[in-house]
């Protein structure tokens, strides 16, 4: 890796660039990444369908970009390209008809998700579902006829849904309204709403001030979303519909509770669901799961696991029906579940655990019933690995430079779309070990192959704490051996996200960097994911000095090859890595300037305003009214230190940001601001804590721009 790399920082040298006629990363090339999801084949295997975003101009506005969905196919044959199969935007979640001839889909309709369904034969698509609460996640009954859908149907719509709650009643676990201690203030009143009148046509007429948004009233404790404060308690239902036009749902599940996922038995006669049907605790207070099975009538309702303190979920029945896998693990955020599988009419007695200490998704069985497959990330990529049923031993079929982003497996094919440093995305065919990959698409291939790219060479190191710590180093696109660069500490949030070759999310942002004559440097300290639970749990009651430790770590040993300018040393990070980099610059003065996105600066602010805020129990143990947590929370809180914060320093937060709570951003700015200190602070109008990733295009380039900038302000400054 070290010549290939060498190789690259020799064709990208100013002598040999016309020669070579590659083109450096611009801001503007985030516009080009294209990206693929929910892969699914069809049942024979001959051909897949999936999901490719793009980014496009948003009418006549010129600097306005929106992203456009639409479902592409291909046949597996390694011989085809892909081909688009939808002509209006907004269209994802393909899943195929059993006969291979018909795509159900997603699309709005009239300002709600809607199924439609596609004729392979050509015509336009037919609209399914004209459901008023909105359909998403189609699926097809094995014999083609009947899709399974579901639906998310708010605590006021419950209440009155003549088919869901037939009987007009009110939930039995505590609605925690203050002072009705029976649920009384969910039961409908005839009384007319008079501000003047007796004390029921008072609460009618208050009752219609919260109905024309004139008032929040808050009375749950989840009471934040991603962009606001909600009052709202949603339910995720299930429901059956016959696969024609202006047929009626028929509903699987019903009540004031739960469900997240659902699946047809492969007979066809039952539906296998996860979700929560605690009837005695409020939802928002009920971290369990349970599996449940039903008749596709919604008779016969029953549950076969669960229990408390436990959640279970991801429940996939074997291709014959023979066998159930699942996960499981307690409530807690910092754990990883297991992964078991037991006969299909069996209990929890009989399940066996496949031993892998990893956190792993999309579980997908081979239909000879030996392996399950699935994506884990580990290592700073994301691998597909399989189960062998019988051995209970994990193989790793992709390596770890790489990223699986989405698959599906049918007899001895394997469709994926892969992520690399050399492609953010393309879609691979391969067999079932993965061995004899082909590339059939070519969604990003063009353009990359234009442009310079940095390759991240692979490092590790020991911590104080005993454990290995991996980290990655990127020189400049224009690197020439002998002369000295800008060094950019880049960190991750979660606290427990992994970053590697295999991660999707800052693909441009480092070539981007790169490509302005800066080094970066990343690394995974502990507390991140994909190292297994010690490691995941390293952090717990230190999210400061620790992996502080291990970041500049990586930082000191980056600077040990001796390239690095250490007199224009950067530091930069989003959401946890936002709160770190601030405790980082409250402790150590290298840094020319400083750039924290979305961070949290006080952890008893943030256990109010942010929706994250179980992370404080779960990491700390305690509530801020609690002496002894009380004391953590203000030795681990960034805040407790701003009077040692001397950096340059640009702060971004998005209006809507609730995930981490915008005030977070104003506590620490309004703070360096009375202390003197030169710091910016940008906020990003109706931005959330998702504006890098998937927020308005405009506002992405504006944040990494202005980060570039002020960078420079400070490098160039005497």
């Amino acid at each position: 890796m070290r010549n290939l790399f060498l190789l690259f920082g020799i064709l990208s040298s100013p002598l040999l660039f016309s020669q070579n006629s590659k083109e450096p990363i611009k801001v503007t090339d985030l516009l080009k990444i294209k990206s693929i999801s929910g892969i699914t084949l069809s049942k024979d295997g001959s051909k897949a369908a999936f999901t490719v975003t793009a980014i496009e101009p948003d009418g006549d506005t010129k600097w306005e970009y929106k992203y456009v969905n639409h479902i592409w196919m291909v046949a597996t044959d390694g011989n085809s390209s892909p081909r688009q199969l939808t002509t209006k935007e907004g269209s994802s979640q393909p899943a195929w008809s059993p006969d291979g001839k018909q795509v159900a889909f997603v699309r709005l309709a009239d300002g709600k998700p809607q199924v439609f369904l596609l004729s392979l034969d050509g015509g336009e698509a037919i609209q399914l579902t004209k459901f008023k609460y909105g359909a998403g996640s189609p699926q097809w009954s094995p014999d083609g006829k009947q899709i399974l859908f579901s639906s998310s149907i708010g605590l006021r719509d419950l209440l009155k849904d003549s088919v869901l709650n037939p009987n007009k009643e009110i939930p039995k676990w505590p609605f925690e309204k203050p002072g009705f201690d029976k649920n009384e203030s969910l039961k409908a009143t005839a009384a007319k709403a008079d501000p003047d009148g007796n004390i029921e046509e008072i609460r009618t007429y208050l009752d219609n001030n919260v109905s024309d948004k004139k008032a929040k009233v808050l009375d749950k404790l989840n009471f934040q979303d991603e962009t606001d404060i909600s009052a709202e308690m949603n339910f995720n239902h299930y429901f059956i519909v016959n696969a024609q036009p202006d047929a009626k749902p028929v509903a699987l599940t019903k009540g004031f509770y739960r469900f997240n996922s659902a699946e047809f038995t492969p007979d066809g006669k039952e539906v296998v669901l996860a979700g929560d049907m605690d009837s005695l605790q409020n939802p928002d207070r009920s971290l369990e799961s349970e599996i449940f099975i039903t008749n596709t009538n919604g008779s016969s309702f029953h549950k076969i696991l669960g229990e408390e303190g436990i959640s279970y979920n991801s429940p996939k029945v074997s291709p014959t029906g023979k066998w159930l896998s699942f996960q499981y693990g307690n409530t807690s955020f910092v754990s990883i579940p297991s992964l078991a599988v037991m006969p299909f009419n069996g209990t929890a007695k009989d399940a066996v655990i496949i031993p892998f200490d990893r956190n792993k998704s999309n579980i997908t069985w081979s239909k000879d019933e030996k392996y399950i497959y699935f994506i884990s990330q580990s290592n700073g990529g994301a691998p597909l690995y399989r189960a062998d049923l019988k051995t209970k031993k994990v193989e790793q079929l992709s390596g770890y430079n790489s990223g699986v982003v989405s698959f599906d497996i049918v007899k001895n094919k394997i469709v994926f779309a892969k992520t690399e440093v050399a492609d953010p995305y393309e879609l691979y065919i391969a067999d079932a070990t993965m061995k004899n990959e082909k590339r059939v698409s070519n969604f990003n291939y063009d353009w990359v192959q234009k442009k310079e790219l940095s390759f991240p060479e692979k490092k590790t190191f020991t911590a104080t704490n005993g454990m290995t710590i991996e980290y990655w180093v990127m020189k400049p696109t224009n690197y020439q051996s002998g002369k000295k660069y800008p060094l950019l500490l880049e960190i991750h949030g979660g606290p427990s996200a992994m970053w590697g070759p295999g991660e999707t999310s800052m693909w441009h942002e480092y070539q981007y960097f790169c490509s302005k004559g800066y080094g970066v440097v990343y690394c995974n300290p502990r507390g991140s994911g994909g190292y297994g639970l010690d490691f995941l749990r390293a952090n717990v009651m230190d999210w400061g000095q620790g992996p502080a430790s291990d970041v500049l770590t990586a930082l000191d040993k980056t600077i040990e090859e001796g390239w690095a300018d250490t007199s224009k040393l950067l530091i930069t990070g989003g959401s946890y890595a936002g709160y770190l980099v601030a405790w980082i610059i409250a402790h150590d003065h290298r840094f020319k300037a400083a750039c924290s996105q979305r961070g949290v600066y006080d952890l008893a602010t943030f256990f109010g305003e942010g929706n994250a805020w179980r992370l404080v129990p779960n990491y700390f143990g305690g509530y801020p009214w609690e002496d002894s947590t009380k004391k953590v929370l203000e030795r681990e809180s960034p805040i407790t230190y701003v009077q040692n914060i001397t950096t340059p320093y640009i702060i971004f937060h998005g209006d809507n940001d609730r995930r981490t709570g915008f005030v977070e951003g104003e506590m620490m700015y309004r703070s360096l601001k009375v202390l003197g200190r030169p710091v910016e602070y940008v906020r990003h109008a109706n931005a959330t804590h998702e504006i890098t990733r998937s927020g308005n295009n405009r506002q992405r380039i504006d944040q990494m721009l202005r980060t570039y900038e002020f960078f420079e302000r400070w490098l160039n400054k005497n």
